[in-house]
């Protein structure tokens, strides 16, 4: 199925202006006048598939310990707003089907990326892409399914096989073009620190699409976008979509 993207992508929602990962980013993202948003989905201990990217609930909860070993029982009522800022207090962690639902509502377009957690990539996998093609209409956009894990993105390719899919990678290794071929990618991601013109012209040459992240500068989007770099991840979708002007 071919793959349509657009050049700005809200990273984990509006990140700057809510809390990251939540309903409330997502709104802001439409508000901002972004048409995709890129989220993390990880499985609670009870295999609840839930929008959140760290390992542990501290930094974006007040939860504690891992998510991976936490009931979605408990996860659901943790409060994932309050530590941005008190007008998000008692925000929930959403699930994928709360999430997918929204994003349906607002028309935004979306980068589903699968989470590492060792063990559980393919289970991850064989979970959250049934519901998401059984939720997300088929007259919006084909979402991208993403990870930095092999194993989540060859189970994701088994369950949605004509779906987009995306590797993504600190550094872009010598053998991405195998990734490509064996996995049936149409994009690869990338560190924009690490990017090269080069490396981008030879994705570019051999069929596929490249994404870079996270890009919050002006300059460097667009010295990016200069090179061929078909979309950014950005924590400003705001400011980047004013400027650009898409």
């Amino acid at each position: 199925m071919s793959l349509t993207i657009p050049k700005i992508i809200a990273h984990r929602g509006s990140p700057r202006e809510a809390p990251e990962n939540t309903l409330a980013s997502f709104r802001q993202t439409k508000a901002a006048g972004a048409t995709w948003v890129e989220f993390d989905v990880a499985l609670t201990k009870d295999a609840r598939p839930v929008i959140f990217h760290d390992d542990g609930l501290e930094r974006t909860s007040n939860g504690q310990g891992l998510l991976a070993e936490t009931d979605f029982e408990i996860v659901k009522h943790l409060d994932a707003g309050s530590w941005f800022g008190n007008q998000f207090a008692g925000e929930p962690i959403p699930t994928l089907e709360e999430t997918l639902d929204l994003l349906a509502e607002l028309g935004l377009g979306f980068n589903m990326e699968l989470k590492t957690d060792p063990g559980r990539e393919a289970e991850l996998a064989k979970i959250a892409l049934p519901l998401t093609r059984d939720l997300w209409p088929e007259a919006l956009a084909v979402p991208l399914i993403s990870s930095f894990s092999r194993v989540a993105v060859a189970a994701a390719r088994e369950v949605a096989p004509d779906w987009p899919m995306d590797v993504i990678y600190d550094r872009i290794p010598p053998e991405w073009q195998r990734d490509a071929k064996t996995l049936n990618l149409a994009v690869i991601g990338a560190n924009h620190k690490h990017l090269t013109r080069e490396q981008v012209m030879e994705i570019r040459g051999a069929g596929l699409k490249v994404s870079s992240y996270t890009v919050n500068e002006i300059e460097r989007a667009t010295t990016l976008f200069q090179w061929g770099v078909d979309a950014i991840f950005t924590d400003v979708p705001g400011e980047m979509v004013r400027h650009f002007g898409y």
